[in-house]
Formats: C-alpha cells, structure tokens, sequence
C-alpha cells in the first residue's frame, strides 16, 4: 500500500501544479473554440480560432485581462497582413520577408507590447493555413472567436489561485537554509580544511538562483490573486508571502556573507581550529537556533491565521530569544579570544554583525513593521491613482457612519 500510495500523491500534487493545469485549461479553451468556430465560420478547418485562443489563455486572470487585449491586437494585427500580402504577392521567400518585417514595425504601432513578434508567428501562420484571398472574413472572424473565448473561458472559470505552490516554494527554501545552517554549526567547531569552508560559500552562492524561482512562483500567486472573486483578502496574502520572501533574500544574502567570513578564517588558521572550544559550542548553538528560526519564519509567512501558524511564531519567537542569549554568551567569549589572541579580530566583529542581521530580519516585531508599512504605502498609491474612487468611498462611510449614529 504505502509503494502505492506514493506515486498516488506524486500524481495528485503533479495535477496541481500550474504548468499542469495551465496546459489543461489550454487544451479545452482551443478545442471550445475550434467547434464554435466551425459552426460560425465557412472554412473546413478554422484553425485560427484555437491558435488565438491558446494565446489568449493566461494562467491566471490577472495575466488574462491584462494581457489579452495585446494578445489580440497582435494576432489580428498578424492576420490581417497576411491576408493583404496573400492577395497582393502570395508567398514566396521575398514576401515573407517583408511579411516578418511589415509584422515587427506595425506590431509597434497596435500596441501589441511585449507581444509584437507573435504579429509576425500570426502572419506566418495564416499564410501557411491558407492563401486563398476569399477566406480573408472568415480569418479575421475565427481570430475574434478564439480571442472571446479565450477571455471568457478565464472570465467564467477562473483559474486556480497559486498561494500554495509559492507556499511550498518558500518553505523549500527555507529548509535549504536551515539545512546549510546546521552543517555551518556543525563544522564551526574543531578545524575546518579550506575546501569544506569554500564549499559551503557555493552552496550559499546557489541560493541566489533559488531566490530567481521562488521570486517567480510568488509573482504567480500574487498574479493570482488580483481581481480573483474567489479570494476576499488577496491584497493582504500578497503582501505577507512577498515581505517574508524579502526577508528570507536578505538571510540569504547574509548567509553568503557569514560563509565567505568562516572561509578567509579558515584559510588564516590552517594548522589550528577556528575558535576554541568553549567559544565554538556558543557558535553551534546560535547557528542551530537559527536554522530552525528560519524554518518556523517560512512557516509563518506561508501559513494562514490558524493554530498552526501561531504555534510557529511562538516557536519562532522562542528560537530567536534563545539565539540573541547564545549570541551575547559567544560575544564575551570571542572579546575574551581577542585580547588574548588579536589576530583577525574584523572577522569575528563581522561574524557577530552577520549573526545580528539575521536575526534582525527574522524577528516578529519587525515583520508586522513591514507589513504594515507595505499595507500603507499601497493605500496610498491607490489613493494617488484613484483619487476619485478614493473620494466616492470616504463619502459611503460617512454617510453608513451617519446613519449608524441616527440609529443609535
């Protein structure tokens, strides 16, 4: 059972992700659009309609209506060049030349944005379908069918919201660092060889590239989120999972820097231990308290307002009180190797400020000052660029607040 139940839940979680779903929702807004465009259109083959379709058909709705105007300007644009060049010189090598090149400068002026070379694919397309100047109406109508349905199709089957897989993402990461943390506690201790120092700095190094997915995973959700009926908070989702993310490419980073500072000790103290050993069990302890401190953030961030979320802020808020108490513990012990031993003394400074930084940009207080922050500064860009809409709704609540007050 257990050898089945595996590859049961490989394939439930495999059916959720977004290319998965994506490449469904793809599928039946062209096949929908091929039939309605066969009872519609003249042509044996309509062919055009799903081809617009698919293009039109973005993985969440957000995407859909802002991009699909420019979508359809693009395709259009791309079909109705084809159509003029099949009647005037058809096709040939020279033509489809100034067919790609008419495409790229008209695609400029239609407003198709970052779309303009899917003008040219459009035309091309076309020509290749067909070249028979009669069937010019019955393109350009299966290009607006395919583009109606494929709004539609978005408008009225709203795609999944994304929060759980940038969730997964997130916390992905952060077991990466927590894993990286513990292997720096573990080896701080005793003498390091230069090449195990070095190998961590790469593996930190590497989550430069992980912060690149997860960052466009939660441009996804967040993507999701907007104008989505489904969800009545999705302002606040949004900035809870892209604060956290900030502060978890900030740890990264910080990461990266607390490995090169252990590697330059290691290559100073070759023949000797990095730090002594009463000195070093501190270390140990503080990096282990953040490491699972990373952990519980992640959680926290990607976590809505359940029990489960307020058990890891308070394991959070405990991780970190006992990592500030190692810390300070360590910092008199390194003061004490200092003036005894002054060599490298910049590095254990910069060791202590790193250890700071990471705990600073975990601590609770400072993740509600952000979201706080974050909240008021989209309010007042709404009000900014919606000033009107922003006057329509301060006279609602007086005039709901007036009528409360000659109630009571």
């Amino acid at each position: 059972m257990p050898g089945l139940r595996d590859p049961l839940t490989m394939l439930v979680r495999r059916g959720r992700e977004p290319a998965v779903v994506q490449t469904v929702r793809s599928t039946a807004a062209a096949v929908i659009a091929y039939v309605v465009a066969l009872w519609l259109s003249n042509e044996p083959a309509p062919l055009t309609a799903p081809l617009t379709a698919l293009l039109v058909v973005q993985v969440t709705l957000y995407a859909t209506l802002t991009t699909g105007v420019r979508r359809v300007n693009s395709v259009v644009a791309g079909v109705l060049i084809a159509i003029g060049f099949s009647v005037l010189v058809g096709l040939s090598w020279w033509s489809l030349g100034l067919i790609i090149l008419a495409s790229l400068v008209i695609g400029r002026f239609v407003k198709a944005g970052e779309f303009v070379p899917e003008v040219a694919i459009s035309a091309m397309l076309v020509l290749g379908v067909t070249r028979v100047a009669e069937t010019a109406w019955d393109r350009v109508l299966e290009t607006l069918i395919g583009a109606v349905v494929g709004l539609l199709f978005n408008v009225l089957l709203v795609p999944p919201v994304w929060v759980q897989p940038a969730g997964e993402a997130i916390e992905d990461l952060a077991r990466r660092m927590r894993l990286l943390l513990q292997d720096i506690g573990e080896e701080i201790s005793g003498h390091i060889p230069v090449e195990e120092a070095a190998a961590r700095l790469h593996a930190a190094r590497r989550l430069d590239h992980d912060i690149v997915q997860v960052d466009a995973s939660l441009r996804q959700a967040e993507d999701s989120l907007r104008l989505n009926p489904r969800v009545k908070e999705g302002l606040l989702y949004r900035v809870v999972l892209r604060t956290g993310l900030d502060a978890l490419e900030i740890t990264a980073v910080v990461l990266r820097v607390t490995c090169r500072t252990l590697t330059d000790l290691a290559t100073h103290r070759r023949e000797e231990s990095l730090f002594p050993e009463e000195t070093a069990a501190a270390l140990r302890e503080v990096f282990t308290n953040m490491a699972l401190a990373v952990e519980h953030f992640a959680i926290v961030i990607t976590t809505h307002v359940t029990t489960s979320a307020e058990h890891a802020e308070d394991n959070l808020t405990r991780e970190l009180d006992a990592a500030r108490r190692t810390r300070d513990r360590a910092a008199d012990l390194l003061l004490r190797q200092v003036q005894l031993h002054p060599r490298q003394w910049q590095l254990h400074g910069a060791l202590l400020a790193e250890i700071d930084r990471i705990l600073d940009e975990l601590d609770v207080e400072k993740r509600t000052e952000r979201l706080t922050q974050e909240l008021d500064r989209h309010s007042r860009e709404q009000r900014e660029r919606y000033p009107r809409l922003h006057r329509v709704a301060q006279r609602l609540r007086k005039s709901r607040y007036g009528r409360r007050s000659t109630l009571k």
